[in-house]
């Protein structure tokens, strides 16, 4: 992924960050698609809470989770990418398409565990992938915020997920 621009400074003092945009950044960006930055090796979605426009080559933000000032300044210096949209054909799916697919499970204490997608329990108070790991089946909430990256193409499954989730023991 090639950057699409830097966070620069803190601006105000509810977390905002002042962005410099690169030319790769397109005109037509809307704040539900999430920015990513790495942070010790791990790709991080950030999900803009706000985002405006200051002239052409910059932007105001505000990131949730990046809600104080200490946690915003922890993305200062920092370039950050998009992901590269597809070919404007049809992206939706549901996830059952996705069993069988490759998982790798990433947690955010930096344990990374690879498996199979085994199941996938519809449900509208909480749906839930049962992933195969080492023989193991465990559940994790499937979420939007932990689906980092979907490869219909070669069946893999990216996730991120916090630290403790994935108890093996």
């Amino acid at each position: 992924m090639n950057p699409a621009g830097r966070i620069n400074r803190l601006f105000g003092t509810g977390g905002g960050v002042m962005l410099t945009l690169y030319p790769a950044f397109p005109d037509d960006f809307t704040p539900d698609t999430p920015l990513f930055v790495e942070i010790d090796a791990l790709e991080v979605p950030l999900w803009c809470e706000r985002f405006e426009r200051r002239g052409i080559a910059g932007a105001v933000a505000a990131f949730a989770d990046f809600d104080t000032e200490r946690r915003a300044s922890e993305l200062l210096d920092r370039e950050f990418y998009l992901r590269e949209t597809g070919s404007g054909e049809d992206d939706e799916f549901y996830l059952e398409d996705l069993i069988g697919f490759a998982v790798e499970a990433q947690e955010t204490g930096g344990r990374t565990l690879r498996g199979t997608l085994a199941d996938y329990y519809d449900s509208e108070a909480n749906p839930l992938f049962e992933l195969d790991i080492d023989g193991r089946r465990v559940l994790v909430p499937a979420v939007e915020e932990f689906i980092v990256h979907i490869d219909f193409d070669k069946g893999t499954m990216h996730l991120v997920l916090p630290e403790g989730l994935l108890d093996l023991s």
